[in-house]
């Protein structure tokens, strides 16, 4: 069982690896790096799609976890392409990584897109297992993770067209977006992004003793949300570009967890 379950890690790792060895290759023309961010949200469809292709568990165990990754996965890929990370202009964050790692920038991002292709393969255990072992439960126990992935995905395709509502209109521009969602937490899409994986987590409980793996990539996922690649540089390139405003809606607005905001 572990000799199986790592080798189709491994094959989603290499899947992802081959992925993104031609986005960087189009990076080095285009000089986006933000494409990196497409190629790892689109990996999970065809990682998905091989673990159906190697599946040894019934159609039933699996099926509903693999919908929802692919629906998942193919509506932030859309989204990142839509807002221009495979074209136009760089984001400001790869921006100044390509300054900062010059003269080496291309060897640089080789290994960093790299890095995110060994990341799909690590993610990749949250929802490995239901291809492989028959859930004990029910049922319910994967009804409630797929309702809480699906509500993760309504909840950040939300966050992000209420953002982009707001960013379209002239009148805004250098304001801070704090309405809908945006009004009761500073990163709401990276709080539902984690409900998603939180899902997957509750599903892989379905499937213990085995499934318990999945607890792993949603509290990965927590960590590096909160305290590495995504509310910190976010948090420190908004102060930059908005200064006091940011602080004061800052100290207004839950930094994660949507709630009521303090008055102002």
């Amino acid at each position: 069982m572990i000799g199986d379950l790592a080798a189709r890690v491994g094959e989603a790792w290499a899947l992802a690896a081959a992925l993104q060895l031609a986005l960087w290759l189009v990076q080095q023309r285009t000089r986006n790096a933000g494409i990196v961010d497409v190629g790892w949200a689109l990996a999970f469809t065809p990682v998905v799609a091989l673990f159906a292709w190697r599946s040894t568990a019934p159609l039933a165990a699996w099926a509903p976890i693999a919908a929802v990754v692919a629906l998942w996965s193919l509506r932030l890929g859309g989204y990142l392409v839509s807002r221009g990370a495979a074209h136009g202009l760089e984001e400001g964050r790869y921006v100044d990584l390509r300054k900062r790692w010059a003269p080496h920038a291309g060897r640089r991002f080789f290994v960093f897109f790299q890095a995110q292709a060994a990341l799909v393969g690590v993610l990749s255990t949250a929802f490995v297992v239901p291809f492989f072992v028959a859930p004990w439960d029910s049922g319910w126990l994967r009804a409630l993770g797929a309702a809480v992935s699906v509500a993760g995905i309504a909840g950040e395709a939300l966050a992000d067209a209420q953002l982009a509502r707001w960013k379209r209109d002239p009148a805004r521009r250098g304001q801070v977006c704090d309405a809908g969602l945006w009004a009761y937490s500073r990163h709401p899409n990276y709080f539902f992004e984690w409900c998603v994986w939180l899902g997957y987590a509750i599903h892989g409980l379905a499937f213990a003793p085995w499934g318990l793996i999945a607890l792993a990539p949603q509290a990965l996922l927590l960590c590096s949300i909160l305290f590495i690649t995504g509310i910190p540089p976010t948090e420190k390139q908004s102060l930059a570009s908005r200064g006091d405003r940011y602080r004061a809606y800052q100290a207004r607005v839950s930094k994660f967890v949507p709630w009521p905001p303090k008055r102002k």
